[in-house]
């Protein structure tokens, strides 16, 4: 079987961009795979004085910066790096504002996967969120009907175009069904988020009288707000009298500058409150490995949450919304919450109480969430994109393990083959 040289457009850290970490889980769990002979990062420009640190392995890896955020020049800088480099494939990291938060950029920028197919390589998009589902109030977007209408208008032009790759896959059944639906695609497959990292079962019970800490994770200010969460946690303070760390990691949302330092201004006056800034991939497991819950402030959500997947690699409880995507994911994948209605301060202490107060019930959660998150290893998400990347350059065949065989055909030392 052929091995294979893969582009893949996308933020790659140190970028802070959205999407950079899947990317980097991606990449890092592709880097010994024995299909693969190469792969090239098509990435955005990193600031002046900062370097990439690929992951190191048997497969080659590349770094292209050729793009940059709000660029209006993006898909064609990007079609010459792919023609330059001659791929056997292109995979594309997506959601809708990838290239850019302002209109013109953002949507030249989602034109470049169907360039590509136009230029004659193989494409397919990993779409992370569809325009049907995103709440463009609650998401930080317009709360103005006219505007909402022009978004809905714009946003289904756009994903007709990115339904003109080869392929578009999504983390959610919910999504295929709209886009076969509603758009009639056929091109359209399901492929799991997938959890980036499945360590050993990390410790789950707490010490009698250790400090609990509550932890959101993520990028905040338009449909992500940690207001609620910090009010929530001071009831279950009073009501308890437990000693309780809010942990706020993460960073402003781009469309909301400045956000996080108005709360930290809002909130001076309460005791231990951490604010972390950006977390670094390597002190990801420390963030995690160190809080008791980890708390899901959305009103809304735009697709699979890759928060929710790290919480599971942790053996963590989870306290969130009940909402559309992330109830249908929780249902789909395995993981289980302690649920709240969004907006309700205190529907969410009851569920935040519930799991301070109660270590079994926290640890029997826990085990559940690492159990459905050990279930989907990138590792396999990369197996999959695998053999989706074959179906698209064609018929190829496959040689069955002997372990696949009749009993027959293993005395005969026959090797069977089949094409896909």
């Amino acid at each position: 079987m052929k091995k294979l040289h893969i582009a893949i457009v996308s933020p790659y850290p140190p970028s802070k961009n959205t999407l950079n970490e899947y990317a980097y889980h991606l990449v890092k769990n592709m880097k010994d795979n024995e299909g693969i002979k190469e792969i090239t990062i098509i990435c955005d420009e990193l600031p002046e004085g900062e370097s990439f640190i690929p992951e190191v392995g048997s497969v080659k890896i590349n770094f292209r910066q050729v793009w940059k955020f709000n660029k209006l020049g993006n898909m064609f800088s990007i079609r010459r790096a792919i023609k330059k480099i001659n791929p056997d494939v292109v995979l594309y990291n997506l959601q809708f504002l990838s290239f850019g938060d302002k209109k013109i950029p953002a949507t030249l920028g989602l034109l470049t996967p169907l360039l590509t197919k136009l230029s004659g390589f193989p494409s397919i998009v990993l779409l992370h969120n569809i325009i049907e589902t995103v709440d463009y109030s609650s998401a930080g977007i317009t709360n103005n009907p006219i505007m909402k209408w022009v978004y809905n208008t714009v946003g289904t032009i756009l994903t007709k175009l990115i339904l003109s790759a080869d392929m578009v896959t999504v983390t959610m059944a919910k999504y295929v069904e709209i886009l076969e639906e509603k758009y009639g695609a056929t091109n359209v497959a399901l492929v799991p988020h997938g959890s980036f990292e499945i360590p050993e079962l990390p410790k789950i019970k707490s010490e009698q009288g250790e400090k609990k800490q509550v932890m959101t994770f993520g990028k905040f200010g338009t449909y992500k707000k940690v207001e609620e969460m910090i009010e929530a946690v001071e009831i279950v303070r009073e009501r308890t009298g437990e000693e309780i760390e809010i942990v706020i990691a993460g960073t402003d949302n781009p469309n909301v500058k400045g956000y996080l330092e108005g709360v930290k201004d809002k909130y001076k006056h309460l005791n231990d409150i951490r604010f972390t800034g950006y977390v670094e991939e390597e002190d990801v497991p420390v963030i995690f490995n160190e809080s008791t819950v980890t708390v899901f402030p959305y009103t809304s959500t735009t697709g699979s949450s890759g928060v929710l997947h790290q919480a599971g690699t942790y053996g963590k409880s989870v306290v969130m919304p009940n909402i559309g995507d992330l109830k249908e994911l929780i249902e789909e994948e395995g993981f289980e919450g302690a649920f709240f209605t969004p907006n309700d301060v205190n529907e969410m202490a009851d569920a935040i109480e519930g799991l301070i107060v109660d270590p079994t019930e926290r640890e029997r959660m826990g085990r559940k969430n690492y159990a459905a998150a050990v279930g989907l290893p990138m590792e396999d998400i990369v197996e999959w994109y695998k053999l989706h990347f074959y179906r698209l350059l064609g018929p190829i065949t496959i040689e069955l393990s002997k372990s696949t065989q009749s009993s027959k055909e293993r005395k005969q030392n026959k090797m069977v083959s089949v094409v896909i």
